[in-house]
């Protein structure tokens, strides 16, 4: 004998395409007309669900992936850009050098006492 409520029907093909939109649980709970706590359980204990879920996921990666490598090959140089960053280490990191008098190191009492003569002027 069955017992709790009937398990809902849910249509995989609509999760692998929410998934794809990189749609949040709540976002595919609220299309489906289910509780976020659905998606969640089903994600655990529905193989079928999670196989669905994890293909949408990733193929809409692949997806965006492939419109920015279009727009960066198109020339677009902010893309150019982030791609670099993301994929080849590239950084806008700048280094600055700071120096003391004579352009040596400067040292911790020097900046105390600047700190103390400071604080002093405007006492």
């Amino acid at each position: 004998m069955a017992r709790g409520r009937p398990r809902i029907k849910i249509d995989y093909k609509q999760v692998e395409q929410l998934a794809a939109m990189q749609c949040t649980d709540e976002e595919i709970a609220a299309v489906l007309g289910v509780e976020r706590s659905t998606i969640k359980r089903r994600k655990k204990d529905d193989d079928e669900f999670c196989t669905a879920y994890k293909k949408g996921k990733e193929r809409g990666k692949a997806s965006l992936r492939r419109m920015q490598f279009k727009v960066a090959e198109g020339g677009n140089a902010t893309m150019l850009i982030w791609l670099g960053k993301q994929y080849l280490g590239q950084s806008d990191k700048t280094q600055q050098e700071i120096s003391g008098p004579d352009g040596g190191p400067i040292e911790w009492v020097e900046l105390v006492k600047v700190a103390q003569s400071d604080a002093e002027a405007d006492s």
